[in-house]
């Protein structure tokens, strides 16, 4: 992990693309602003992670009955 030090209204610049800017500093917080291309998602951690978990979730829902799928090309290609 590379820590730095920043002030408002500086930078860094990720793979050339995407720039980090320090917006503001308060007791709260840091509010940052991102900036990346369109194909770059950029989420908050926990909205990244609701978004995995729900991938997940989905995928474990579907498995695919291989059995059928086999007896079906066996029909459609029956050898011979």
């Amino acid at each position: 992990m590379l820590v730095i030090t920043r002030k408002a209204e500086q930078s860094i610049i990720i793979d050339g693309r995407i720039e980090v800017v320090v917006l503001g500093i308060t007791k709260d917080g840091v509010r940052l602003g991102i900036q990346a291309p369109r194909e770059v998602q950029v989420h908050r951690r926990e909205v990244f992670e609701a978004i995995a978990e729900a991938n997940r979730a989905a995928s474990a829902k579907v498995k695919p009955d291989l059995t059928d799928a086999a007896a079906l090309l066996r029909k459609r290609f029956p050898q011979g």
